[in-house]
């Protein structure tokens, strides 16, 4: 038996539980960008841009924090493999 992982959007997720799960996962915000450990933006692993935190996604093994676009979503499979 093989176990699925559930996918949850945080499109919805209010800024205030969003702000929870970046401390948890060592990470901070400005009430805009994503902030590291030492309060620099977070860039998206692939294009360079700083990440949003309303346009965040995390997927799922991974504390990876990629801006949510195309570009990105596809780059981070052809690295990682198929994690859906």
């Amino acid at each position: 038996m093989t176990s699925q992982m559930e996918l949850v959007s945080l499109k919805e997720v209010s800024l205030k539980s969003k702000m929870l799960l970046l401390k948890e996962l060592g990470y901070s915000c400005d009430g805009e960008f994503v902030l590291d450990s030492e309060g620099n933006k977070v860039l998206d692993r692939y294009l360079e841009i700083p990440v949003k935190v309303e346009n965040m996604v995390i997927l799922p093994g991974s504390s990876i924090i990629l801006d949510n676009n195309e570009l990105s979503l596809s780059r981070y499979l052809e690295e990682f493999g198929d994690v859906l």
